[in-house]
């Protein structure tokens, strides 16, 4: 299983203090050499972190692919065309979201999403979208021309943590707050359940499945177990890990559990 690191949460602490302190291109050698197959970058529209500057300089000297994640706006996917990652990621954005909440609603989108899918794949870059597990969003998902999709496991993730009692943030919006152990636990199996079932339905219609968001040391390894998932992008608790253990440690540690 390839595993994309995502570098976003070194320019989250670089940006508190708006110094080039961690300087965010020093990640870039690290991931290659600590087992990383892809470095995944998110370039807000509101720049709250990865700002243009980091992009460019990242294209330019990336020894790994990159995938982009970054919104449908004209202006963002211009920007796409303009550096060629070796892939774009399509996610939905919020701007008073702490962090993405959820996947596209691509059986609600119109024709500028699949012209931003077309322009992308003109100039050879590979779509993939960021969507919520379900047979709808992956059927609709095929209709736009996506190469892959990508689930988003918030919900897994939520679960997870909140039958380990380790959901302290506020801005989850987890529907199973209030149920008992056992339920949460049949919970827990159900939303493996379809994540293996919809990942094998898409794999079987020709995309290639990657997934991410909430993943951690201690919840990865029930999806890493998934054969039809072929990739897996993990950012914040990778950062957060390192800065107790270094990056290339904190990288190989979930290198190990996800093979």
């Amino acid at each position: 299983m390839l595993l994309g690191v995502n570098i976003d949460h070194i320019a989250v602490l670089r940006e508190a203090r708006r110094v080039n302190d961690p300087d965010i291109i020093d990640a870039l050698s690290i991931v290659k050499m600590a087992g990383g197959d892809q470095i995944t970058i998110h370039l807000r529209e509101d720049r709250r972190h990865i700002q243009d500057i980091d992009l460019k300089r990242i294209a330019q000297l990336a020894p790994l692919p990159i995938n982009l994640e970054c919104a449908k706006s004209k202006a963002m996917i211009n920007i796409a065309l303009h550096y060629k990652p070796h892939r774009v990621t399509i996610v939905p954005e919020n701007r008073q979201e702490v962090t993405t909440e959820g996947g596209l609603l691509v059986e609600a989108e119109d024709e500028a999403l699949r012209h931003a899918i077309k322009s992308l794949q003109d100039n050879e870059i590979e779509v993939s979208l960021f969507i919520d597990p379900t047979m709808q969003a992956v059927n609709a998902s095929l209709d736009m021309g996506a190469e892959w999709v990508e689930f988003h496991t918030g919900e897994y993730a939520n679960i997870y943590a909140m039958l380990n009692g380790s959901l302290k943030n506020s801005h989850h919006s987890i529907k199973a707050l209030d149920l008992p152990r056992n339920e949460l636990k049949a919970k827990l199996d159900e939303e493996i359940e379809k994540l293996s079932s919809v990942a094998k339905y898409a794999k079987n219609l020709g995309l290639r499945v990657a997934a991410g968001h909430g993943l951690n040391y201690n919840n990865v390894k029930n999806i890493a177990y998934i054969e039809s998932i072929e990739e897996l992008n993990i950012g914040q608790s990778i950062i957060a890990r390192s800065i107790f253990s270094g990056l290339h440690s904190a990288i190989e540690d979930m290198k190990r559990l996800i093979d």
